[in-house]
Formats: C-alpha cells, structure tokens, sequence
C-alpha cells in the first residue's frame, strides 16, 4: 500500500472561526466514508454524483479509498471534533488532466471549505505534473459552478450537465491569483 504523502497534513481556520483538520483520505476511512454516503441528503447526494449515489459495497469503499497519491488523490476534512465533514480528490483522466470532486457536509458550506480543498488539491496537482482539473456536475448545482468561476473555469453545459475545465498554472489570458486567495500556485 503506498503511504499517505507528508505535507497535507494541517489545520484549517473557517471564514466563520471552525477548525477542520485536512489530511490525505485512507483506508481506514472507508467505514466512516461509506456510512456518509448511506446517510447524506438526497440533493447533496443528486447533486455529487447528478443522480442517485452508488451503492457502497465493500469494492466502491476500497475504489475511493486506496490511493496512490500521485493519479489518484484524495483530501479528508474534519471538525475539530473528530467527523468527517468534506472529502475532495481527483483521478487522472490523461496524461495532464485530472477530474476533481469536492462533497462539503451542508452545514460546512460557504465558509471557505470547498475553496481550501480545491486549492491543496491544485497543488498537489501540479506538484505531480497535473495542468488542468475538470469537473462534471449538476448544472443547477450553483456552489460547485461559483467556485469554478472563481478559480477560472471554462464550462459547457448541455442537457442539465456541466463540464468544466480549470488551468492549474498560471498563464497570461486566464490569471489565477486573486487578492485576498490564490488558487493552484506553488509555495515559494
């Protein structure tokens, strides 16, 4: 089994004063994970997966949460209190190119959360040789389309579905840095 890599391990403090600790998902996850899919609410769930979500069996658990940390990488948050509050990752889908999830517990969202996790997982895109993310989600699905924006996505949208493209470095004609919060930049 490879090892969760170091230096994603950390605390995050919430634009409304929450604590989440982030640190890579593992497979002692999946009993946990696998109870919040069973448990979360219908329009979290059609709007994650644009439908219903999958059945969780032993196979799905293992598939989310056996990593290798370089083509497929996955982010678990929690409250300071010890649940699980958020889980983001991606799974490449090229050479360059990565899809990437983000499901935020109701009531963690639009404190800043979703935004945190898109941006660690930028970077540990680009540190693995990664360019771009896309995402496929529900187009009424306005948090998920907001923080594409933000991070200057491009999208299409046909059908109810929308297919969305984010550049992980930095290029003249789509600039990713923003004051106040800078999506997918290497530490200096």
């Amino acid at each position: 089994m490879t090892q969760p890599p170091p230096g994603f391990d950390r605390t995050l403090l919430l634009r409304d004063g929450r604590r989440v600790r982030v640190r890579p998902l593992t497979p002692q996850d999946a009993p946990e994970l696998g109870e919040a899919i069973r448990t979360a609410d219908p329009e979290t769930l059609r709007r994650r997966f644009c439908g219903s979500a999958p059945r969780v069996t032993p196979q799905l658990l293992q598939r989310l949460t056996v990593l290798d940390y370089e083509r497929r990488f996955a982010l678990v948050a929690r409250s300071v209190e010890g649940p699980g509050v958020a889980v983001a990752r991606y799974e490449a889908t090229g050479k360059r190119m990565a899809e990437v999830a983000i499901a935020v517990a109701p009531e963690w969202r639009r404190v800043g959360l979703a935004s945190a996790l898109l941006h660690m997982l930028g970077l540990a895109a680009l540190e693995r040789g990664f360019e771009r993310f896309t995402a496929v989600y529900s187009a009424d699905n306005r948090p998920v389309a907001e923080l594409l924006d933000y991070a200057r996505g491009r999208r299409v949208i046909a059908e109810g579905v929308a297919e969305a493209e984010v550049q992980l470095r930095d290029h003249p004609e789509a600039p990713v840095s923003r004051p106040g919060f800078s999506f997918f930049q290497r530490n200096p």
